[in-house]
Parts: structure tokens; C-alpha cells; sequence
């Protein structure tokens, strides 16, 4: 399935698309304060939702509008540096021997087609086309790669948007680059796990302004999601409706020759195999 959200910002509706690729309005099933955020996942409304598609029992979105980020309010947002070892070799790091984690603010959640806003006082604005992992129940210490993907909700795109003079220039943690507002668009859906059977079987693309920048494969991951759901559980707990970005490949502007780094007015386009498109339009904070 696809689930995503649709509306105006804070007013987003939940609802799934059908065969025809049209929004079937969830809240006669799930309640009208109900969203696609952990609860939903935690109670198990993934198969109450597929089998009411199945079932033809929802309604039709009325309209269309805005889409939003396809996951209300995460708990987190954890992160994967440096996954791709193309992506490492062209920044000049080292191949992590562990997964290198950090974190990033839920509040950076944006749609996928929503304006990201270039920093006050940036001039580094980088883009990063990533695998997303929805988690859809509560990733402990967890033994095995096939306890880690049963862990999984689903998948979806992300546009990990950082700032690289406030991530490796400014001192501190790479929180600092990684999380100003509207840096992370999100979606258009969450694919649910049952559609993508080999999350290491997707091809990552992302443009700049009609220029092809990034082409990757996540097959060329040096953690595997399995790899990397399982590791983070033995660090922290991973909740239903928590997100993870688990790396980007080469071809970001920071190891590009002149950096070209994003401008206001620059259009971002992205897409993985079978998880939709983003486009985005870079404004000014």
C-alpha cells in the first residue's frame, strides 16, 4: 500500500491510495482525530487499512491538495553518515567500520513538494537523496537482520538537507548542519514493507535544476537496512512511527569541484525505484 497525508500544513488528512493511483480518505475508518503517526502503527491499523481497500469500504478524498509528509510527528529522526562508500571516497573520509548515527529534528519534516528554506547566513545548502525506513513496532535489542525488517513499517523517500559549514565547520556534533527548519522533505508515501521485498534492490536519483547530480543504488550501501535497524536497537529504542535516513550516495555538492551548493530559486528533484518523486524549490529562511 500507499499511505500518505493531504491537506494544509497541521491540517493534513490520512488516507491510502487505491488501484487507480487515487486518495482514499481514512478517517471514516480510523477516527476523525486519527493520523498516520506511531499510534497508528503501535495499534496495528496497517492491515485494518488494507483490509478495508481490499474491501472497497473507504471513500474518495474529496479534491486534491497539498501533499504532506507521509509520517505525522516521529519520534526521531536518526541518521546514517557516510553509507555509501562512493559518497565517503568523494568527501574524503575514512569507510566507517561501525554505522557513524546522529540525529536530527522531527520538527525538520516537511512535505515532499514544500518549499525548503536556505539558512540565515548560509552559503553551503547541500542536498542528499535517501532511503527512508519507517519503523512500525519497537525495535530492542534485536538479535537478527529478519527481526530487524519485521520491525519495518515501510519505506519512503528523503531529501536530507544539510548545511555543511554548520556540520564539519562550526564545532559541536553534525546536528547542527543537519537540522534547520523544513530539512527533510518527506514522501510522497510510505510504501508499506510488503511491496518493497529487497530494500537493497532500489535505484536513488536526484537533479538540480534539470542536471542529473546523484545516481546511486542501494545495493551499494556499506550497512544494509537490516544491518542498520538491528545495530541502532542495540543502542537505542526504536519506536513505531520513528524514521530513519540510512545514507546518500556520491554526488553531492560538497564533493563536487566548485561545490555547487544550493541557491535560492534552485529546484531539487528526486525519486527511487517504486517510492514516487519529490521536487523541491529552495527559498530563503
Amino acid at each position: 500500500m500507499k499511505l500518505l497525508r493531504v491537506g494544509p500544513p497541521g491540517e493534513e488528512r490520512p488516507a491510502v491510495l487505491d488501484s487507480a493511483g487515487r486518495p482514499r480518505d481514512l478517517r471514516s475508518l480510523l477516527g476523525e482525530g486519527a493520523d498516520i503517526d506511531g499510534a497508528f502503527f503501535a495499534s496495528g491499523q496497517v492491515a485494518r487499512v488494507e483490509r478495508a481497500l481490499l474491501e472497497d469500504e473507504l471513500p474518495l478524498l474529496d479534491g486534491e491538495g497539498r501533499i504532506g509528509a507521509p509520517v505525522a510527528r516521529p519520534g526521531k529522526i536518526v541518521c546514517i553518515g557516510l553509507n555509501y562508500r562512493d559518497h565517503a571516497e568523494e568527501t574524503g573520509a575514512a569507510i566507517p567500520d561501525e554505522p557513524i548515527v546522529f540525529m536530527k529534528a522531527p520538527n525538520t519534516i516537511v512535505g515532499p513538494h514544500d518549499e525548503v528554506l536556505i539558512p540565515r547566513g548560509s552559503v553551503k545548502t547541500d542536498w542528499e537523496v535517501e532511503l527512508a525506513v519507517v519503523i512500525g513496532a519497537t525495535a530492542r535489542y534485536l538479535d537478527s537482520h529478519e527481526a530487524a525488517l519485521a520491525c519495518v513499517a515501510g519505506y519512503a523517500i528523503s531529501n536530507d538537507v544539510s548545511e555543511r559549514e554548520f556540520q564539519l565547520e562550526r564545532g559541536g556534533q553534525w546536528d547542527k548542519g543537519k537540522s534547520c527548519e523544513t530539512f527533510n522533505p518527506l514522501g510522497p508515501w510510505l510504501v508499506t514493507a510488503d511491496e518493497v521485498p529487497d530494500p537493497q534492490d532500489l535505484g536513488l536519483r536526484l537533479s538540480v535544476n534539470g542536471e542529473v547530480r546523484q545516481n546511486g543504488h542501494t545495493k551499494n550501501m556499506i550497512f544494509t537496512v537490516a544491518e542498520v535497524v538491528r545495530y541502532l536497537s542495540r543502542f537505542m529504542v526504536l519506536d513505531p512511527g520513528d524514521v530513519i535516513n540510512t545514507g546518500t550516495p556520491a554526488g553531492v555538492a560538497l564533493g563536487m569541484p566548485g561545490q555547487p551548493f544550493l541557491r535560492k530559486g534552485d529546484v531539487v528533484e528526486l525519486e527511487i525505484d517504486g517510492l514516487g518523486r519529490q521536487r523541491q524549490t529552495m527559498g530563503q529562511a
